[in-house]
C-alpha cells in the first residue's frame, strides 16, 4: 500500500461517525496503513494515579484507516500522485519526486 499523505497534512474524514471532520495529520502508521489526525475519532481512556502523575478521563484520538481520509488541497479534498523530474544538482541530472495534486496538477512540495 502507498501511502502519500505524511504528518502535517490536512485531511478530511470521508466516511465513519466523524464524516466531513477536518484536522491536521498528528501521526503515520506507514506499518498497518493508520493515521492519527487531530479532533477525530476521540476515545476515553480511564488512567489511574500513579507517583508519576495524576489520575482521571483522558480524551486522545485514535488511529483511523488511511482509506477512509482523502487530503484537502484549497478546501477541495484531492487524490495525491507522484511526478518525477529530472533536475540538474550539483552539475548532475537527478531524479526528484514530487507529490501531485490529481484535481489541479498543482505540485504540493
Amino acid at each position: 500500500m502507498k501511502i502519500r499523505l505524511k504528518k502535517g497534512d490536512t485531511v478530511r474524514v470521508i466516511t465513519g461517525k466523524d464524516a466531513g471532520k477536518e484536522g491536521k495529520i498528528l501521526q503515520v502508521d506507514r506499518k498497518n496503513g493508520r493515521v492519527i489526525v487531530e479532533g477525530v475519532n476521540m476515545i476515553t481512556k480511564h488512567k489511574k494515579a500513579n507517583p508519576m502523575g495524576q489520575g482521571g478521563i483522558i480524551h486522545q484520538e485514535a488511529p483511523i484507516h488511511i482509506s477512509n481520509v482523502m487530503y484537502l488541497h484549497n478546501g477541495k479534498t484531492t487524490r495525491l500522485g507522484v511526478k518525477v523530474v529530472m533536475e540538474e544538482r550539483n552539475g548532475r541530472q537527478k531524479a526528484v519526486r514530487y507529490r501531485v495534486a490529481k484535481s489541479t496538477g498543482e505540485v504540493i512540495d
